[in-house]
């Protein structure tokens, strides 16, 4: 499947997603090349998995096979800044740490995250940092075993050069017990947790109390060399690396600089570290190329490295060194590196050209010589192959590659003066500057700031000797060069002009010497050559009047008494001749020598001038750059209060928007129980105007309630009155009967009391008539009895009555009234 097939396939699943939420086609998708392309269909897929992954409702298994899918696209550097800067992926799996930790995916989040922040500043201000933060020193403090690793990589990367994410740790209340929790991990038996841990420590505490106390003078040592071993034998890429950003941050401290300058197994274990650039991995030749830059900026290292490096290795160091057996010198590797053809090289060729210029830019001893003069063919070589056709990316590599040569070749020629301005090295150092000075001016209008560059080297003093060198050349390229780039400097107001006229001047009076000393070498060379030691030739130095006294002492001394003898002082003659030549000849050779000696002292008092000056602004810079650091350490004090008051006034500013927020909440909380309130306001005017009408009403009922109670209280008199008055009644009634059948029975007794029988009978009869008026007795209380429960079931009633009458009542007064005068 090509790159937009499988960009669209994964588009599509997207939105598919979004609709149905089902990830059916998501997780098997690989698109490994999605961030190769600037076009806009990338961009949509990358925002689309972003979106999901930050997606708080998102499944935690299709999360996981989105960071994994993300993981497999930040393979390079560059992919990884894009991720983060473009698309905000480490705020986003921050976020996802926060919301689905202790999920199978945790961990593949946090080596994501580790990718993605290495070497990249992270501002602790953004998203869920102050969260990761938290997460990843609980995880780190409860030493959780699967996640501890990845953790103290993370940590390692927010903390290295982040002074606000250092600040807010160490703001932290628990951030004693998290020193000490790192401590003991330095006892852990994996060499990358301790590396982690130390690199986090370095970043924390390396100014502090408890960084002087654990990088002091006796751990130091035994520190440095865990780091050194870790560099050169350790298993992994990413151990070696943190290894060396370790190492970097340390050196960046002066007290432990100084360390390392007096560590007795430098140079042996630079040597080792040295070895690791005979391989053909670019990526841990980079970080060994880093960590020889760091220590170039170390005055007292620079030293150490020269003779590390300019030097074959020692027979120990060999003996214990990986490559064994190697008798190359380390600087070899360096210059492999600068042609080599390994695919992602050239940031390699480019930090080797930094530090050649580096370890040549103060002197060159003549151990030094032969490397510089195997190294000079190679920097010629990276001046050419400029194809303009390979586009502007091609372009600018090689112009990068232009100025660090030029800075290097530059460097070689300054420390080269004066004993071989004129030499054949220092002649390919100049036409190499100048063939560069030529391409630059070719190409100042084509290239940014190139033209600023050009210009810039024009005006330096070291651009005199290669100028004097091709205008007093002998090819003809030369001179055209020189006098076109003379026509440029000329018009600049700091060219050295004069610098300039004095080298050309020398230059000039030591090719005519040369001519003549060639002219009388070339008469020389005519006469028979003598057999004698160059020790004879080298102590001839006899004037010319003690070889005319010989002649005449053996033309004195010897008579000539034949042929033989004659001839014998012929070649005398001849030889002595010769003699007188050579002797002139070297007298010849004794005056060029004192001229060029004096040109040489000329030079050696303008270099020496040139030098105090430059001292003396060396001095002055220094003192200005004491002035700066000092400055500097103050404000970075300062910068350090306001970041803290900074924060103080962020977290004030969200508590005030919180607050604000809470009281624009509860104001229109407010304006709307205000409504409410006006309108249960109008209710209650309503309520209690009818509540006051009901009271009336209430109160004319009341009065009426009292009146009917009173009527039926005298009613219930009356009642009872006229029950008693019939009662009463009826028992007169009763009574008189009795009385006047008691009157008729007494009547009758006075008249039958003559008959004894007779009343004993009328007893009897009156006996009965007594019985029956008991039985008529009980039957009347009976009947009361009866007359008091029905009267009870009237007064029930009546209540009835009086309640629906107040039910009534309360519906209408007028009804109400109606109807108790009607159940009245």
């Amino acid at each position: 499947m090509d790159v937009t097939t499988c960009l669209k396939s994964l588009l599509l699943a997207i939105q598919q997603y979004r609709d149905s939420r089902t990830a059916q086609h998501l997780s098997g998708l690989k698109c490994e090349q999605l961030l190769s392309s600037a076009q806009v269909l990338p961009s949509e897929c990358v925002s689309g998995l972003v979106e999901l992954a930050g997606n708080p409702s998102t499944s935690p298994t299709l999360t996981s096979s989105i960071i994994s899918l993300l993981s497999q696209l930040a393979c390079d550097d560059q992919s990884r800044e894009i991720l983060h800067s473009s698309y905000n992926l480490t705020s986003t799996l921050a976020a996802v740490i926060h919301c689905h930790s202790n999920t199978p995916g945790e961990a593949l989040c946090l080596q994501v995250l580790q990718k993605l922040t290495y070497n990249t500043r992270i501002f602790q201000s953004a998203s869920c940092i102050h969260e990761l933060i938290t997460f990843l020193m609980t995880n780190i403090q409860s030493q959780n075993e699967d996640v501890v690793m990845s953790c103290l990589g993370l940590l390692a990367n927010l903390c290295r050069d982040n002074i606000s994410v250092q600040i807010y740790i160490k703001s932290l209340d628990n951030v004693k017990q998290f020193y000490r929790t790192l401590i003991n991990f330095l006892a852990h038996n994996s060499l990358t947790v301790v590396v982690f841990t130390l690199s986090i420590l370095a970043s924390l505490s390396l100014n502090e109390k408890v960084g002087e106390k654990l990088f002091d003078a006796k751990n130091i040592h035994q520190t440095f060399q865990l780091v050194f071993n870790i560099i050169v034998n350790g298993d992994g890429t990413l151990t070696r690396k943190y290894s060396v950003d370790l190492l970097v941050d340390l050196l960046k401290n002066p007290k432990i600089a100084d360390y390392l300058t007096r560590y007795p197994h430098f140079s042996a274990c630079v040597s080792q570290v040295l070895g690791l650039l005979h391989s053909k991995d670019p990526d841990p030749a980079a970080k060994v190329l880093e960590l020889l830059l760091a220590m170039c900026s170390v005055s007292g290292l620079r030293s150490l490295l020269c003779e590390v490096v300019f030097k074959p290795a020692g027979p120990k160091l060999r003996a214990a060194g990986r490559d064994g057996g190697r008798k190359a010198q380390c600087g070899l590797a360096l210059v492999q590196w600068l042609s080599s053809p390994v695919e992602g090289g050239e940031s390699c060729s480019l930090q080797v050209l930094q530090l050649l210029s580096e370890l040549l830019e103060v002197s060159m001893p003549d151990s030094t010589l032969s490397f510089v003069e195997m190294l000079l063919p190679t920097l010629l070589g990276l001046l050419k192959g400029l194809n303009l056709s390979q586009g502007d990316a091609h372009l600018r590599k090689h112009c990068l590659r232009i100025s660090y040569v030029t800075s290097l070749l530059l460097n070689i020629l300054l420390v080269t003066l004066p004993p071989l301005c004129v030499c054949g090295f220092s002649q390919v150092c100049a036409e190499a500057l100048l063939k560069t000075l030529e391409l630059m001016s070719k190409l100042r209008q084509h290239v940014k700031d190139m033209e600023t560059s050009f210009y810039r080297m024009l005006q330096d003093q070291r651009i005199v000797t290669p100028l004097s060198l091709a205008l007093t050349s002998h090819h003809r390229d030369s001179v055209q060069t020189g006098l076109s780039l003379l026509f440029e400097a000329t018009p600049l107001p700091d060219f050295p002009s004069f610098v300039l006229g004095e080298s050309i001047a020398a230059n000039n009076a030591y090719r005519q010497r040369e001519a003549e000393l060639s002219v009388k070498r070339v008469a020389v060379q005519e006469v028979p050559p003598l057999r004698t030691n160059t020790s004879t030739l080298d102590s001839s130095s006899v004037h010319s009047k003690s070889v005319h006294s010989l002649v005449e002492k053996i033309q004195t001394g010897l008579e000539v008494k034949d042929s033989h003898v004659s001839e014998i002082i012929d070649v005398y003659e001849q030889k002595l001749g010769a003699y007188a030549s050579k002797e002139s000849r070297l007298q010849d050779l004794l005056e060029a020598k004192a001229l060029a000696l004096s040109q040489a002292d000329r030079l050696l008092a303008q270099y020496r001038f040139q030098r105090a000056q430059a001292e003396a602004e060396a001095r002055k810079l220094g003192g200005l750059l004491k002035d700066a650091e000092r400055r500097r350490e103050e404000l970075k004090v300062e910068l350090s209060g306001q970041v803290l008051e900074v924060e103080r006034s962020r977290a004030d500013m969200e508590e005030l928007l919180q607050h604000n927020s809470r009281l624009q909440r509860d104001s229109e909380e407010h304006q709307a129980l205000k409504g409410a309130y006006n309108t249960l306001l109008n209710r209650f005017n309503e309520t209690e105007r009818l509540l006051k009408e009901v009271q009336a009403a209430h109160v004319s009922l009341t009065k009426q309630t009292d009146t009917l109670k009173k009527n039926h209280e005298a009613l219930q008199l009356q009642q009872n009155k006229c029950h008693f008055a019939l009662f009463l009644s009826g028992l007169r009634a009763e009574l008189r009967a009795e009385e006047e059948k008691v009157k008729e029975k007494e009547q009758e007794r006075r008249d039958l009391e003559e008959t004894v029988d007779v009343l004993r009978k009328e007893l009897n009869k009156t006996e009965q008539a007594r019985k029956d008026a008991s039985i008529k007795a009980s039957s009347l209380e009976l009947q009361k009895s009866q007359l008091e429960t029905k009267l009870k079931q009237k007064e029930d009633e009546l209540n009835k009555h009086s309640a629906m009458i107040a039910m009534i009542h309360s519906l209408s007064s007028g009804k109400m009234k109606s109807d108790v005068n009607l159940s009245l």
